[in-house]
């Protein structure tokens, strides 16, 4: 979905940080906090803030990156040597803590820990997260958020499953204090469930998958269980906004039926994080 120009950053800059600390806070998620000479100009917006997030390979010493322009960015990465060239994925702001006169800007970043067949740790960014130690380095590109609710909607429905878990998190505690509506979260295990700073008018409803069950029962899919909940949801006119977000298949099969039921599409805002028949074959 195309950004609206107000959403986007006002300077899309490049920040260069370093790990403070490296934590698994649920069993599913693994929680690195960083700083930065300059961090304290990240112009946090709160919602579903994002950014891209880049890694130096595993084979690098030290990391190396080239100045970009927040705005024409991808020419210049490609630019890059691939054998040098970072990894590069889209990650959302966890937390921010703003910079005070005793202490430094800092922020928080969220990774799912993916597993493969075999239980071991996959994914180039959770393997870097959960081995990553405080002043290893890293480089973030602001871009502003995704969440566009329009001012006379009449409700708010949030759906996601675990990779679009942060966003959740920072749009429950961005909404108006006044807004009413709906959050559907799904996550792998019981011990991922947190509290959500939603207004009094927004009902939250956690979907456990636990993944235990295995790849056998159709709820172990993520983002399965999340739109069967979702399903069930009618919205209650044409003038509700729905945010949509995680595994493919929620994304668009979610879309799907909101416009069945009623809701404009220019009221719904989807996004595909990633595919669960890719992530079988081809690591994230």
């Amino acid at each position: 979905m195309a950004k609206t120009p107000r959403l986007l950053p006002t300077n899309p800059r490049l920040f260069r940080a370093q790990v403070l600390r490296s934590e698994r806070a649920t069993p599913s998620m693994h929680r690195v906090t960083i700083t930065g000479d300059d961090l304290h100009e990240f112009a946090y917006m709160g919602f579903d803030h994002w950014f891209r997030l880049f890694l130096p390979l595993p084979h690098q010493d030290e990391f190396r990156l080239p100045e970009l322009d927040g705005t024409k960015w991808w020419p210049p990465f490609l630019a890059i040597p691939e054998d040098v060239r970072p990894h590069c994925a889209n990650y959302t702001v966890a937390a921010f803590r703003r910079a005070t006169p005793a202490t430094a800007a800092e922020m928080d970043i969220d990774f799912v820990v993916h597993t493969n067949a075999d239980g071991e740790l996959d994914g180039r960014a959770a393997l870097w997260a959960c081995a990553a130690r405080p002043g290893d380095r890293l480089a973030i590109l602001d871009q502003g958020c995704i969440f566009d609710c329009p001012d006379d909607a009449t409700e708010v429905l949030v759906v996601a499953e675990e990779t679009g878990l942060p966003g959740v998190v920072g749009i429950a505690a961005s909404l108006p204090r006044d807004a009413v509506g709906h959050i559907i979260q799904e996550v792998p295990t019981a011990a991922d469930v947190r509290e959500l700073d939603a207004p009094a008018g927004v009902t939250v409803t956690w979907i456990v998958r636990d993944d235990a069950r295995g790849a056998h029962d159709g709820h172990a899919v993520p983002g399965a269980a999340a739109l069967e909940e979702l399903r069930r949801h009618t919205p209650a006119d044409d003038r509700g906004y729905a945010f949509v977000v995680g595994e493919s298949r929620l994304a668009t099969e979610g879309r799907r039926h909101l416009h069945r039921a009623g809701l404009p599409k220019s009221r719904i805002t989807f996004s595909g994080f990633w595919k669960h028949e890719a992530r079988e074959t081809v690591d994230a």
